[in-house]
């Protein structure tokens, strides 16, 4: 593809702990740790917006080739610096955009004072203000998460170990450290392993675990279980 938009490869897979250790194990010899972890790790928050027919979510269960759906996120309980983002799959290949918030824009959003968003000077913000007040998509669910991230620069690599995967059920309000959430479907860690153009053999080979298929787990999609 050539029409400027930067597509990387994303792969799912579903593991146990004792994958993940042997899995840990190989990375750590070859790959960097990300500077943003704090003991390896760092904790995400998101929370995923969808229309009232739930098309994101039925867009995803469905395998539609062509989809995107938007969620605000920050990191480590830092409310300092949230994330809008907007991630599109075109043909098995994903992009992202994103957008800085602040937290006072992010509860504007969460409250459904919208109007201010359209004379924003930040694109996203203006294309989520257009599809909230078009496609009526508002925020969704809440969902919660540590993460386990590797880099290795050739490649432009990226493998992460998902878990403690938690839903804030019908609380939207992910700004508030009291919104109560519960753990959501099954213990599994999921490893997503991203990259560019190619992927290096040396990661190829280590994330590839005997008996291990590529899934389409979804996040957000397991936090809707209880809908």
């Amino acid at each position: 593809m050539n029409n400027g938009i930067h597509y990387r490869h994303e792969v799912k897979h579903y593991l146990n702990w004792s994958d993940v250790i042997a899995i840990r194990q190989r990375l750590r010899a070859v790959m960097e740790p990300d500077s943003h972890a704090k003991d390896g790790k760092y904790l995400i928050r998101s929370l995923y917006f969808d229309s009232p027919e739930d098309r994101a979510l039925r867009e995803k269960i469905d395998g539609v080739n062509q989809r995107e759906k938007f969620r605000i996120r920050y990191y480590n309980g830092d409310r300092s610096l949230i994330h809008l983002e907007k991630k599109s799959k075109h043909n098995g290949l994903g992009t992202k955009y994103s957008a800085n918030l602040s937290a006072e824009e992010a509860q504007k959003i969460v409250d459904d004072d919208i109007s201010w968003m359209m004379g924003s000077e930040r694109p996203l913000l203006q294309e989520l203000y257009i599809k909230m007040r078009y496609q009526r998509i508002r925020p969704k669910t809440i969902v919660d998460y540590t993460r386990e991230p590797f880099i290795y620069r050739p490649g432009n690599v990226r493998v992460t170990f998902d878990y403690n995967i938690r839903t804030g059920l019908s609380c939207t309000d992910f700004l508030n450290p009291d919104c109560v959430t519960i753990p959501a479907g099954d213990p599994a860690v999921i490893m997503e392993v991203k990259w560019d153009a190619y992927l290096p053999s040396v990661i190829r080979d280590i994330v590839q675990e005997k008996g291990r298929r590529a899934t389409a787990f979804s996040k957000y999609a397991i936090c809707r279980i209880y809908d």
